[in-house]
């Protein structure tokens, strides 16, 4: 165990963060407008007084991309923890199911389950997280019933006003980084080394971006306008959510 220091960071920073620019434009190049319009709500849009097909194309465009990023940033972010945590506390990645992180500090064995914000889940998806503590733990018992558990719900960035949840323990932003680095600091020690080489990567996403759009627009003038060009809101409906048979129910 040791201090991490800012060439640790930028090191795993510049070894993992072209996977998250790679995938982003993966995403983006996989798209199919047919996909992509079945994926999201016509009524909305139309709510919103969308009137041309390149205003229409952008916002689901924009919509889709920014779900993606968030988990694909998310899981580079985990990473980065899991790493942060094996230089400076000794961690190591868990083989336990839903457990990302174990280390041992103080008498204490710390199971850290990462997510990349706080509003991560819905109340299944944390009753599923607090089952798998609940289950790491009572395997670890087994072999060693006197070991003081501490279950641990890391979030790379947020706030929680409330850590202890009674059976584990919510930590986010600050909090979470300072439990696995050591450092107060730490979190903002981060920002940095992800703005190297961002400006070449996002130029290359903006051409890629800008290609897309104007694909799709074209496409979609030509499937879902009127000859005067108006958006054909029952044509786009009708294509997003009709069945190929109707069923009656009983």
């Amino acid at each position: 165990m040791s201090k991490i220091t800012d060439e640790d960071v930028a090191d795993y920073v510049n070894a993992n963060i072209g996977v998250f620019h790679d995938k982003r434009l993966e995403s983006l190049t996989r798209l199919q407008l047919a996909n992509l319009l079945r994926r999201k709500n016509p009524y909305l849009f139309r709510s919103k007084g969308v009137a041309t097909a390149e205003a229409l194309v952008r916002a689901l465009l924009d919509s889709h991309l920014a779900s993606q990023e968030e988990t694909l940033f998310g899981v580079f972010l985990e990473g980065l923890a899991v790493q942060v945590a094996r230089i400076a506390r000794g961690g190591r990645k868990s083989g336990a199911a839903g457990i990302d992180l174990e280390f041992e500090e103080g008498g204490r064995r710390y199971l850290v389950s990462i997510k990349s914000g706080p509003n991560w889940g819905n109340n299944a998806q944390v009753k599923r997280m607090r089952a798998d503590f609940a289950t790491a733990a009572k395997v670890i018992r087994q072999g060693s019933p006197n070991t003081h558990i501490v279950a641990v719900n890391g979030c790379c960035y947020g706030r929680d006003a409330n850590a202890d949840k009674g059976d584990y323990f919510k930590l986010c932003g600050q909090a979470f980084w300072r439990l696995i680095s050591k450092e107060e600091d730490f979190y903002t020690r981060i920002v940095e080394p992800l703005g190297h080489d961002a400006r070449r990567r996002n130029d290359d996403f903006a051409q890629r971006y800008g290609a897309v759009v104007n694909r799709f627009a074209k496409q979609f003038l030509d499937d879902f306008c009127a000859p005067n060009g108006a958006i054909d809101w029952p044509k786009l409906v009708a294509f997003s959510s009709s069945g190929s048979t109707v069923e009656a129910v009983p």
